[in-house]
């Protein structure tokens, strides 16, 4: 049997691909878009994609499923959960299709799959148990997808927080505990083989071993730990899940009701400098800055947001930008394809143009950004004359904060606009000044008048006994 996990980094996913060697057949489980790079490493290794599965609708990346879908490939989906979440773009398509109940196999070469029925995170949610039919009859490990990672479980708030759909997240959370007894009852040697590691926005403790076996998650899962009683289990994994990206909500969307066919990848045109202020000030547009934040914030392009191509690239651009508008980006010659490739993991598909950072040295229409030192806002939060907003999550902001502050996540500002006020300039810090300076590029963007707080706020935080447990 071949079986190789894929990781990409920026969102924490975990892909896999498993393949009969005698057949030479091979499927993907929970692929991304971008499904060149699955079909190549197949055929590296002599073997070739006849199918495709989804464990869940996924929230934070469009699937590839579609994309396989439109080559003929044949594609696993779930057939669980109520009429809300169902696979619709396949189940109202000609494609090569097959609907998944409990229980339910199908075989790739001798290699065996069954569906578990895992629901909690997500209603519709499977589990996929894999068997080497070539040599056993008992399973070697499970693709567990949102339902256990390793350290954590998958978060069972987000048809709530993401999705929109109010007063579900105790109910999802009682129908997770209940998944867990299925989980308790599979054997201690078998291989976990999660969906996401550490980082992704799935879970708020996942670990960034890449995988596991079900022994080991009993012992030492503080979430499966937790579940002693239903309700013990309810506000243990209820308690601290991190606001989500507003984009979540789309992708959850998209990939239900079916994601535009990709095909080939956009090929943004390379523009001047002039060129690309105008088009990204036409309305519908966006320019986004990928470079570092020093260079952003000393001088950018009026408008513009800043996002760079770093871990947080798609989360930022992401929460930040609409599916629908233009994008235009300020990005390094060598790293155009990187960010393409980002963006449509994330359905933003329309990357029109880009200029690189050579092309502003010495561009003299460029804005800054006032930067502040931790000692500097005390002193101009005591004239009155200006707001603080604090762009930490919730669960950081409850720990402690100053008392005038506002509390709006990075991810969640462009939806909360609105709840900004206007009437002074703002003082916008996070922890450490990098989630401000995401914030404070599309407060800019918007007409704001920013300052941003570059430091560590701990510090000041504790001096002025703001912290929990400062004395």
């Amino acid at each position: 049997m071949f079986f190789e996990q894929i990781f990409e980094e920026k969102l924490a996913q975990y892909a896999y691909v498993i393949g009969c060697q005698k057949s030479g057949e091979a499927i993907v489980i929970d692929p991304m878009r971008d499904i060149q790079r699955y079909e190549e490493l197949a055929a590296k290794n002599n073997l070739k994609i006849v199918a495709a599965a989804d464990t869940h609708i996924h929230a934070d990346y469009i699937s590839g499923l579609r994309e396989f879908a439109e080559k003929g490939v044949k594609v696993y989906v779930s057939d669980e959960g109520d009429a809300d979440w169902k696979y619709e773009w396949a189940i109202n398509s000609d494609y090569n299709y097959q609907l998944l109940k409990d229980g339910d196999e199908f075989k790739i070469g001798n290699i065996i799959f069954k569906a578990v029925y895992s629901p909690g995170h997500t209603p519709e949610h499977l589990s996929y148990l894999v068997t080497d039919g070539a040599t056993t009859t008992e399973p070697m490990g499970i693709c567990s997808g949102d339902f256990v990672f390793v350290g954590d479980v998958g978060r069972p708030d987000l048809l709530e927080t993401a999705a929109g759909q109010a007063g579900v997240m105790e109910g999802s959370a009682k129908i997770l505990y209940k998944s867990l007894d299925r989980f308790n009852e599979l054997p201690d040697y078998l291989q976990v083989w999660p969906g996401h590691g550490a980082g992704s926005a799935c879970g708020k403790a996942l670990g960034a071993v890449p995988d596991s076996t079900v022994g080991y998650e009993k012992r030492f899962n503080n979430s499966i730990k937790a579940a002693t009683s239903e309700q013990d289990f309810v506000n243990f994994i209820l308690d601290g899940q991190p606001e989500p990206p507003m984009y979540f909500a789309r992708m959850k969307r998209d990939n239900k009701i079916g994601p535009n066919v990709l095909g080939e990848m956009p090929s943004p045109t390379k523009l001047t400098v002039a060129e690309i202020v105008e088009k990204s000030n036409a309305d519908n547009a966006v320019l986004v800055d990928s470079r570092d934040r020093e260079t952003y914030v000393s001088g950018h392009l009026k408008g513009s947001l800043f996002a760079p191509m770093a871990k947080e690239f798609n989360t930022v651009v992401g929460s930040y930008v609409t599916e629908d508008q233009d994008i235009y980006l300020v990005v390094e010659e060598d790293k155009v394809d990187e960010a393409v490739v980002d963006l449509i993991r994330i359905g933003l598909d329309n990357v029109k143009g880009y200029i690189t950072p050579q092309d502003l040295e010495g561009y003299s229409d460029l804005v800054e950004t006032p930067v502040l030192k931790i000692d500097d806002v005390m002193k101009l939060v005591a004239t009155g004359d200006y707001h603080i907003l604090d762009v930490r999550k919730k669960t950081e902001y409850d720990l402690g904060h100053h008392p005038d502050a506002i509390n709006i996540a990075h991810t969640r500002l462009l939806a909360r606009i609105d709840e900004v006020p206007t009437d002074k300039p703002l003082i916008v810090h996070c922890q450490t000044g990098v989630r401000s300076s995401y914030a404070a590029g599309l407060l800019n963007s918007k007409g704001f008048e920013v300052l941003l707080v570059v430091d560590d706020v701990a510090p000041w935080l504790a001096k002025e006994h703001l912290l929990a447990g400062a004395e």
